[in-house]
């Protein structure tokens, strides 16, 4: 079996469910050594077993910059090294611009915006300091680049990533660190599940979405192996767009 990850050590924040679990399972399917972050949780109730050896949990808020910078130092700590970086702890608070309130708007700022930020800069000085040609890839969402009512924190946020990912890319490039985005569409997690269940806006997704379904986590997840693997080694700056088409229209 081909381990397209073979050797190299990924940290996925937001990694206790949803999409964040999937791409750290898929990932030490893949060879690599995984460090499972996330702000709740424990190791033997997130890490599959049979990799136990290959992987660690660590409790972090992506909000809390000191917080990010230990969760690298242990990474480096334990496996030496950080290879891959997955930017994927987030939040979704849903508001009209008229009814958010500021107390919610810094809330979800901090974390799925700052807590991108921190996870780049974090990494990236440990990746240029071993002299790694590393990958960064940070989550993102088809709310990044286009609008939809009641989410203009949420929204703004991933608007916000969008742009880190290309200046970031920018700035790295000369190391040989990669910086990308994924733009997932509604895809089946806790964060969606309330949503989904309405009849209404579940069809209002089916319907806009070409393919005709809703995505799961896995679909996010390979997406991510491609990101993190040398198959992409000539691949920055880019927002993958995981969809179902959505953004096509």
């Amino acid at each position: 079996m081909l381990m397209r990850l073979k050797n190299k050590v990924a940290v996925i924040t937001g990694a206790a469910s949803g999409i964040g679990n999937a791409t750290a399972k898929n990932f030490l399917q893949e060879g690599a050594k995984v460090v499972y972050s996330d702000i709740q949780g424990k190791a033997e109730d997130i890490i599959p077993k049979e990799y136990q050896d290959n992987a660690i949990f660590l409790k972090c808020d992506v909000s809390k910059p000191n917080q990010v910078e230990k969760l690298l130092d242990k990474t480096v700590a334990k496996f030496g090294r950080v290879d891959v970086m997955v930017n994927n702890a987030g939040m979704a608070l849903l508001a009209s611009v008229t009814e958010e309130t500021t107390e919610n708007w810094n809330k979800l700022i901090s974390v799925n915006l700052s807590g991108v930020f921190y996870g780049i800069r974090a990494a990236a000085n440990r990746m240029k300091k071993n002299k790694i040609k590393g990958s960064i890839i940070n989550i993102s969402s088809i709310l990044g680049s286009t609008g939809m009512a009641s989410t203009i924190a949420y929204s703004a946020s991933k608007g916000g990533i969008e742009q880190l990912t290309r200046s970031g890319c920018q700035d790295l490039a000369p190391l040989k660190i990669r910086v990308n985005a994924i733009a997932p569409a509604f895809i089946k997690t806790n964060m969606t599940e309330d949503m989904l269940q309405d009849k209404n806006f579940n069809k209002m997704v089916k319907t806009n979405t070409p393919l005709g379904y809703v995505g799961d986590p896995e679909d996010i997840a390979k997406a991510a192996i491609y990101l993190a693997s040398d198959e992409s080694k000539y691949v920055t700056g880019e927002i993958l767009h995981v969809d179902g088409g959505w953004t096509s229209r």
